[in-house]
């Protein structure tokens, strides 16, 4: 074994210049590798704070597991500041969906600058999907046709005319074709099936309604029209994972300055749909709380993978310590109730003020 101190006053003796001297003539600089170790895990503890942190996955926390699988995977070309740059764009991508089915390149533009950015080959892209993948508890898509399955889930199509949603209840002052279709069917007490080419005609709709109530399930939408007729107030039915043109209407309203109340299924996937539908549209729970859960739930199919409620910290809670699905049907006539008291109140108002 080398004594360190001898060798250095040997060096000094001999040389006129000590053991660090000699080496850095000899190497260069000597770093401090204990110190550049402790400043790199530093930068990564704080880039997968930062994920785990951001808005987008914090509204959405089925992406809590995505953020994991990247964390095992590890940093891009081991750079914090290369994954940062990566997931900056993911992050990107992830708060602009579900698009409004536009083309996918047309929309890595939008979003991105590059109409290549999210193609196959590019990582941006994979990473992406798998978010998606995690949002809507699908399989990572193993091939082509998958990839365009989970990227039309998200509203990338080219298809105006396949993507629908149900409008009830509304009454736009407009002459064009789609105001008059919507006006008619309230009148009748129906509902209009309208297209994301509709849509995209109607994104001008005027006197939007203040309050518009969602529901996941068409059922609950029929009922509705049932009790109400033509007095149905303004409602649209997601049918479950909200499509182009349910996202594209409800996005809309909201910049009109539309209130949307949404209200859906007491399960797991239930709990993802209303976390998607109120981090991309602004809407805020109808009658979602763990209140509402315990004071109306029976016998159910098991409610499936967890994953928190942003709106409620102990709605998941209850719902994986009970287990039971309460499916929205159950509780449509209490729904119900509610607009039928709005709808009274506003009519006693009206008659008032004439």
């Amino acid at each position: 074994m080398v004594d360190v101190d001898k060798l250095d006053s040997l060096l000094r003796e001999t040389l006129g210049a000590g053991l660090t001297e000699v080496v850095v003539q000899l190497i260069g600089p000597i770093g401090d590798r204990a110190g550049e170790r402790k400043q790199h895990d530093s930068a990564r503890a704080e880039l997968w704070s930062w994920l785990s942190s951001e808005p987008v996955v914090q509204a959405q926390p089925a992406l809590t597991e995505w953020v994991a699988a990247i964390r095992r995977t590890g940093l891009i070309e081991g750079s914090v500041m290369r994954t940062r740059a990566e997931l900056t764009k993911v992050l990107l991508v992830l708060r602009q969906l579900p698009a409004s089915g536009i083309p996918l390149p047309v929309f890595a533009e939008s979003v991105l600058g590059d109409p290549h950015a999210l193609d196959e080959d590019q990582r941006c892209s994979g990473l992406v999907l798998k978010a998606l993948a995690a949002i809507y508890q699908a399989e990572p898509p193993a091939d082509a046709q998958k990839r365009r399955t989970l990227w039309q889930q998200a509203g990338i199509a080219d298809d105006e005319l396949s993507s629908t949603v149900l409008a009830a209840g509304f009454r736009p002052a407009g002459d064009d074709p789609v105001s008059r279709v919507l006006r008619y069917c309230a009148e009748a007490g129906h509902a209009a099936a309208l297209t994301l080419q509709q849509v995209r005609y109607a994104a001008d709709l005027l006197d939007p309604p203040q309050s518009v109530w969602l529901v996941e399930n068409p059922s609950v939408l029929a009922m509705a029209l049932a009790r109400f007729d033509s007095r149905c107030p303004a409602m649209i039915c997601t049918s479950g994972w909200p499509s182009s043109a349910g996202v594209l209407l409800l996005t809309t309203l909201a910049r009109k300055g539309s209130t949307l109340h949404y209200h859906g299924d007491f399960d797991g996937e239930g709990l993802r749909i209303a976390a998607n539908v109120m981090a991309r549209t602004g809407a805020v729970p109808w009658r979602m709380s763990s209140d509402d859960y315990l004071a109306a739930v029976a016998d159910g199919p098991p409610v499936g993978r967890i994953t928190p409620a942003p709106w409620d910290k102990d709605l998941s809670i209850q719902l994986d310590r009970i287990g039971k699905t309460l499916s929205e049907e159950r509780v449509a006539t209490g729904l119900l109730d509610e607009l039928a008291t709005r709808l009274d109140g506003r009519a006693l108002c009206d008659h008032a003020q004439q």
